[in-house]
């Protein structure tokens, strides 16, 4: 069971760096520059629950390509037994050039989670983690730059990988407060 989904799109961003304190202790203001790129990127990933490792690459564009990109590369690192791809409803995830590569490879099989149901997909909620890991107060001049962000997130997020599991864990007992009153 592998949920997979696309981010973006992700584009180049620089930011100023942040003004200083002066030597008297004010803060120096300085005027705000932000510039954006002109190309973007997009980020395709698979989320396998089962031990929460994620497979991610960047591509410059969202179509049938890069979904059939994904599948093989879902594929590839699922050697063995059937594989069931949860997905949304983008036109790229059911094309003709994607139902003939599934054709091709019976074994992976895909399912899709209802219109306006996008928290039913798992990898959602890794985005978020992918998010703060790879993109969060950081600059980039190109797609290689964000590409390489994105690499070595996954890295580290995969190096602690646990289960995913639907839902929210229930709350732990308190015991020390409980411990603190009997004690009074």
């Amino acid at each position: 069971m592998i949920c997979a989904d696309e981010l973006g799109p992700v584009t180049p961003r620089t930011f100023a760096p942040a003004p200083a304190w002066s030597p008297d202790g004010h803060r120096i203001k300085a005027r705000l520059e932000y510039s954006r790129g002109t190309d973007k990127t997009w980020v395709y990933g698979a989320l396998r629950i089962r031990d929460g490792t994620e497979l991610t690459f960047c591509a410059p564009s969202r179509n049938s390509d890069g979904w059939i990109q994904l599948l093989a590369r879902i594929a590839k690192a699922n050697r063995r037994g059937a594989i069931v791809v949860i997905t949304d409803n983008l036109s790229s995830h059911f094309s003709w050039k994607v139902g003939q590569w599934l054709v091709r490879h019976p074994r992976i099989r895909q399912v899709f989670i209802p219109v306006k149901a996008c928290w039913l997909n798992l990898a959602e909620g890794w985005w978020r983690l992918l998010r703060k890991a790879a993109f969060a107060g950081q600059t980039f001049a190109d797609a290689v730059e964000i590409a390489h962000a994105v690499a070595l997130a996954t890295a580290q997020l995969n190096a602690h990988a646990q289960p995913w599991i639907w839902g929210r864990p229930p709350p732990r007992p308190r015991i020390l407060r409980r411990k603190f009153v009997y004690l009074l």
